[in-house]
């Protein structure tokens, strides 16, 4: 009996060691696999360059389906990099702006901007002169944005060792590694974060992020194909306006004359047409060589700039509606026609460049146009753009030649050669106010706010409309007998596009122009004159609170929050956002406007939303120290801190069912984030389901 007792005690030690082992080989196991995701490891160097002058090195390997942004990224989309050197003052002085490796452009229908974003790796150089001789280190920080299906608002500081200015001579070149500090965040755990996003990415509604985000590798060759082909539609446009259109049957009659045989005289229209592509490929590349590739990639977010193409393309509107007339001086013209008598292949460079000082009245205004929307994919995109523009433009003059028989097809010239100017003028002036709104935007004036800007396109579209149907004749139009047959149909879609504009005046969203306007959210009626979306205006308002996306009440603190759901008795999620996360606002376009998602998003829950971006500062005495020794000062650093501590992962958008005492309502998934309609009312509805 005794044997048995000790068999027992003996077994029943071996199995207690036994479940300590396993319980602490599993805590090891999540503690070392489930931890804050840091998609960006970041390593620095200084390299010398002169004797006082020095370029810091920032490189960053981005792990694979990650992109981080660039600090050229538009205001108004998602996070730009931020950049900072905390010790600079009398101790250094920075050389111009730091400079990027290589990026990525693509258009981001989200934000509706144009995004540069960093794939693979992230390069990053600062030059700067040291001014004190004592300086011991360079203390810099970046504030950055990384996202796939979720994003991360992140923090890196460097502390970089400078070499005694008094060893430099010692020291060439010196090169050291910077000491790296840890992000805001510590090393916490994440609980269901890898398993959300492996089910969204089967379980999600297609968007175009999402295919965006799968074929991203080729996001810069897409943008300049873009680029290419609506190059190679203006160009195609250039060659039915009244200056360019006559131009081809004189053109190729006397190539086909002037030529000993027909292959000489087909010779001579392909050299033409070749000499008109290098003419203006040339202009491409003399704007990317002036501007260079610091200036084009801030085009999109430079109020001068977008101020200046405002004025230009009005210019060009109004010459192109018959105002006045632009033209290059006609001794360039006389100089150039005298060159192109001297035959051979020089003489016919010369013709081709009579052609486009000729005919700049009409190419002038649609090149500009084309080199300022071109310029905002970088510096190769204004050589893209004139490729596609001038091959458009020679092609016909190559291809009547080799087929003179072709020239009795074309119609004649007429009346509605200035009815394409006149309409191009329309368009010229409709696109203007795009960027007089990207100025407006960036400024945050409202003085072109959404209903404003709409209300100006209902203006020109139906103008064009009217001067279509004939009903509206400007300076140089010839007497309108009767309009034929195309003109008819152009003005009916003119007419359509016009009577599709106006409900966007009450909230429509006009998702076939979502790339033009101001967003609904930058309008005098953020959710449309009188959406029933909207709560009754009479209605007031709880403390604290706003209307949100397709007008849910939401709150942006937690506390102003809490309190409301204590006195209605409701449960709360909590959002956490940002301004500039992307996937975020798809989730709020594509899930909670489902409709099976909207009503519980507003009747049921109470909606805390957070922002981890917002980088306005807390009071002095809500400022604190972290944990870890990081100093919260901002309202973002402040729901970051709160996120990382206390759901234990630092990606957004994420997602908390909580009662009124911040338990979490859903056990089997404590949070989510980027995932498909059906699972997210599924989650939502379980932890609503369990609140008591």
């Amino acid at each position: 009996m005794k044997s048995n007792t000790n068999r027992q005690v003996i077994i029943s030690n071996i199995w207690n060691k036994l479940t300590v082992f396993l319980m602490v080989f599993i805590f090891a196991f999540a503690k070392g696999n489930a931890q804050i995701l840091e998609p960006v490891k970041w390593t620095s160097k200084i390299e010398k360059k002169s004797e006082t002058n020095f370029v810091l090195i920032f490189d960053g390997i981005i792990e694979k389906e990650w992109h981080m942004y660039s600090q050229f990224t538009p205001e108004g989309g998602p996070l730009a990099l931020e950049i900072a050197f905390k010790n600079q003052k009398g101790n250094y002085e920075l050389i111009g702006k730091a400079k990027e490796g290589k990026t990525k452009t693509a258009f981001n229908d989200i934000f509706g901007v144009n995004e540069t974003f960093f794939e693979g790796k992230a390069h990053i150089e600062q030059e700067i002169k040291v001014i004190n001789p004592n300086l011991k280190t360079v203390e810099a920080e970046f504030d950055f944005q990384v996202c796939k299906e979720v994003c991360i608002n992140s923090n890196k500081k460097f502390s970089i060792a400078i070499p005694s200015l008094s060893k430099v001579e010692a020291a060439i070149p010196t090169i050291t590694e910077a000491k790296l500090d840890e992000t805001k965040v510590p090393a916490l755990v994440v609980d269901t974060l890898n398993t959300t996003v492996k089910t969204a990415k089967t379980e999600t509604v297609q968007t175009k992020l999402d295919v965006k985000e799968k074929a991203q590798a080729p996001a810069s060759a897409r943008s300049l194909w873009s680029v290419f082909l609506v190059a190679f539609l203006f160009g195609f446009t250039a060659l039915l306006t009244p200056c360019v259109f006559p131009m081809i049957p004189m053109t190729v009659s006397f190539f086909t004359k002037q030529s000993k045989t027909r292959a000489s005289g087909i010779r001579n229209a392909i050299i033409y047409g070749i000499s008109i592509i290098v003419i203006y490929v040339s202009l491409g590349f003399l704007v990317s060589w002036i501007f260079g590739a610091d200036a084009l990639n801030s085009l999109a977010t430079n109020v001068w700039f977008n101020i200046g193409f405002f004025v230009l393309l009005i210019i060009f509107a109004t010459s192109f509606l018959g105002g006045f007339e632009i033209m290059l001086p006609n001794s360039w013209a006389n100089k150039v026609d005298q060159q192109a008598d001297r035959g051979g292949i020089i003489g016919i460079l010369f013709m081709a460049l009579a052609l486009a000082i000729v005919s700049f009245s009409c190419t002038g205004p649609i090149v500009g146009s084309l080199l300022v929307e071109a310029a905002t994919n970088g510096v190769i995109g204004p050589i893209v753009g004139m490729f596609g523009f001038s091959l458009a433009l020679a092609l016909p003059f190559m291809l009547f030649a080799m087929f003179p028989g072709w020239l009795n097809s074309l119609p004649k010239s007429g009346g509605w050669l200035n009815t394409v100017k006149v309409v191009l003028g329309f368009l010229e002036l409709a696109f203007a106010f795009k960027f007089l709104s990207n100025a407006d935007l960036v400024l945050q004036l409202h003085f072109l706010e959404r209903e404003v800007f709409l209300a100006i396109w209902i203006a020109i579209f139906g103008a064009l409309a009217l001067y279509l149907f004939g009903k509206i004749t400007l300076p140089h139009d010839s007497p309108l007998q009767h309009i034929s047959v195309g003109r008819l149909y152009l003005g009916l879609l003119t007419l359509a596009f016009t009577v599709y504009l106006i409900p966007g005046l009450w909230g429509a969203p006009l998702k076939l122009i979502s790339a033009f306007p101001p967003p609904p959210t930058y309008s005098e009626s953020p959710f449309g004159i009188g959406s029933s979306g909207v709560p009754n205006k009479t209605k007031k308002l709880p403390r604290g609170a706003k209307l949100g996306p397709h007008g849910i009440i939401v709150f942006d603190d937690y506390e102003n929050g809490l309190a409301y759901a204590k006195s209605v008795n409701k449960p709360i999620m909590l959002d956490f956002t940002g301004h500039a996360c992307q996937n975020c606002r798809l989730m709020e376009n594509n899930v909670w406007s489902d409709p099976t998602i909207l009503p519980i998003l507003k009747n049921d829950v109470v909606l805390i939303s957070l922002y981890v971006d917002d980088k306005r500062p807390l009071p002095k005495n809500k400022q604190f120290m972290t944990a870890s020794g990081e100093k919260i000062e901002t309202i973002g650093d402040k729901w970051t801190e709160f996120m990382i501590s206390k759901y234990k992962t630092n990606t957004q958008p994420l997602y908390v069912i909580t009662d009124l005492d911040g338990k979490n309502l859903n056990d089997s998934k404590p949070t989510i984030s980027y995932v498909g309609v059906e699972e997210y009312s599924t989650w939502l509805k379980q932890g609503i389901s369990n609140f008591k």
